[in-house]
């Protein structure tokens, strides 16, 4: 008897204008095929960068591939994770008849990202002598319009700072949320912070990512009595392959356990009520020429509706 092939992985990115960025999501596509022989292993981006993602779930429908899993390689679920993606599956899914996927959670605040994390904080204090309580962490997120997304980056600076003896860890955002990250520094040093590593929650080098670390270095420049570090992105480290295999592994076994306690588009939250029950589009890659399939999202559920 010969054994089932397992549903291939789909790995979805956000996308950047950042061609090193671009490149390093690639890169990590390929190595985790690398890992996995066993798979067939597509990735693919919702904007700015190519490949499109109808263009990875193409290569994946080449190989004969029917059944796939796809992962969202994102910290947190906001706007791109609950919606854009689900949206275009749908879409690919009408455009290749017979294919079926189940979809996985966002990465989150994992206790192995969190070390990660953790081991880009010693990087950065690499030849301080003093102790870790002397050490205020500015944690600094994408920035969302979705309140639950920009609340999740507060949960994983409070998991953070759990534990591991910093004074604090504080958390601002790069855009879209407030506080800014000179409004963060300045908020750290309000709280009697004269030592501050600046954490860039992103996974990839990209554009945003060098934003902080810029407008990290201004603001050190104009407050010379403060000592300010900044800390590398996650990267492609075993634990981030790891885990992928684990959101693919949940997917697959169906053990899905998405938080919709505070979802903006189930709840009522105070000034988002306009988006309760909104319908799910996808967002589109400038590549991506099939443009009038935008506009069809009859019957699309959301990708939170467990």
């Amino acid at each position: 008897m010969t054994t089932p092939t397992p549903p291939a992985l789909l790995i979805a990115g956000h996308g950047t204008r950042d061609d090193a960025g671009a490149e390093a999501f690639r890169d990590f596509v390929r190595e985790l095929g690398r890992r996995h022989p066993e798979l067939p292993v597509a990735g693919g981006f919702i904007e700015l960068s190519p490949p499109p993602l109808g263009e990875a779930v193409a290569e994946l429908v080449e190989r004969g591939v029917r059944r796939f899993a796809a992962v969202p390689l994102m910290l947190v679920s906001a706007g791109h994770a609950k919606g854009d993606i689900p949206a275009a599956l749908a879409r690919e899914r009408e455009r290749h008849p017979g294919i079926s996927y189940t979809y996985g959670r966002p990465l989150g605040p994992h206790p192995a990202l969190l070390r990660v994390l953790a081991r880009r904080l010693d990087e950065a204090l690499e030849g301080f002598a003093g102790d870790l309580s002397e050490v205020t962490v500015l944690l600094v997120g994408r920035g969302s319009t979705d309140p639950d997304a920009n609340a999740e980056v507060f949960k994983a600076a409070r998991l953070l700072w759990e534990g591991r003896g910093y004074a604090g860890v504080e958390t601002a955002f790069v855009s879209l949320a407030a506080p800014d990250v000179p409004s963060g520094l300045d908020r750290c040093v309000r709280l009697g912070a004269r030592r501050i590593v600046v954490l860039p929650y992103f996974l990839f080098t990209g554009i945003l990512p060098d934003r902080v670390r810029r407008q990290t270095a201004d603001w050190a420049g104009a407050h010379p009595e403060v000592e300010v570090r900044s800390a590398d992105v996650i990267g492609p480290e075993p634990e981030l392959l790891d885990l992928v295999m684990e959101r693919y592994r949940e997917a697959v076994g169906g053990d899905l356990r998405m938080n919709c306690d505070s979802c903006v588009y189930r709840i009522a939250l105070p000034g988002f009520e306009d988006k309760v029950g909104l319908p799910q589009q996808p967002h589109f890659h400038p590549d991506d020429d099939d443009h009038h399939h935008g506009h069809h999202h009859g019957g699309h559920t959301h990708s939170h509706a467990h």
